[in-house]
């Protein structure tokens, strides 16, 4: 059986990672028998998670995990679609992985009410004395990788724009179409769905929450495809709404 590793459900999401919640999908898409763990961050071979244990071999990395399903489980994820529309939902995957995702960090880590909602609650687990000075530390950290990428040279104006834009072309793009793709659900929902649901996360205040609340058809698509693969949290936001 494979075990994927994870950092477990929070700020009412299946996992507060969305590279977490992809390969968990890929997964359940692939319909292979797995187990989660919650114990494997501090055994991570490149000090991140996900990862996967498929009978001995590790792979890390939602996207190489992908390539491993395809590859040793023989899984075509994108079945049916052409080359061009693989190369689309490529694209958009890659939008979300490598730009909506500094999005994603930048306001859960370094807007202050939002950091006090949602990632502070990750450092209970630190000694109270050493606590403040293990915050400023990574606070600190995730600051000089957001200024490497460059996302984190701008202003929020700036960033909310950029986000904006991204989250339009995700919203034209889907249209009225169930999944990004068409009527059948292909590898990159995998990717867009954990970005959706997670800048929907009323744990944090955001415009950009409120940008993709405002389109209702990223809204149904998140309500989709949380039914159809997460159906306990589907069920737990509909007793709470």
């Amino acid at each position: 059986m494979i075990t994927l590793y994870t950092f477990g459900p929070n700020f009412g999401l299946p996992d507060p990672s969305p590279f977490v919640v992809k390969a968990e999908i890929l997964l359940k898409m692939a319909g292979l028998p797995y187990r989660t763990d919650t114990t494997g961050f501090k055994k991570a071979p490149k000090g991140k998670l996900p990862y996967i244990d498929d009978d001995g071999t590790i792979v890390c990395d939602s996207t190489f995990i992908r390539f491993h399903l395809e590859e040793k489980h023989h899984i075509d994820f994108d079945e049916g679609l052409s080359p061009a529309e693989r190369g689309v939902a490529w694209a958009f995957e890659k939008m979300c992985e490598d730009h909506l995702y500094w999005v994603m960090i930048y306001e859960r880590w370094i807007d202050n009410a939002n950091f006090d909602a949602g990632p502070r609650r990750f450092f209970s687990v630190v000694p109270a004395p050493l606590r403040p000075l293990v915050v400023t530390m990574v606070r600190r950290q995730f600051r000089r990788n957001l200024w490497g990428h460059g996302l984190g040279r701008h202003t929020d104006e700036e960033v909310t724009q950029l986000a904006e834009r991204a989250i339009a072309s995700l919203t034209d793009f889907l249209g009225d179409k169930s999944y990004l793709m068409g009527e059948r659900v292909c590898g990159a929902d995998a990717t867009l769905f954990p970005f959706v649901a997670g800048f929907l996360s009323r744990t944090f205040k955001t415009p950009i929450r409120t940008a993709v609340e405002q389109r209702s058809n990223l809204v149904a698509y998140g309500d989709r495809m949380l039914q159809q693969y997460y159906r306990e949290f589907a069920e737990a936001k509909t007793a709470a709404a």
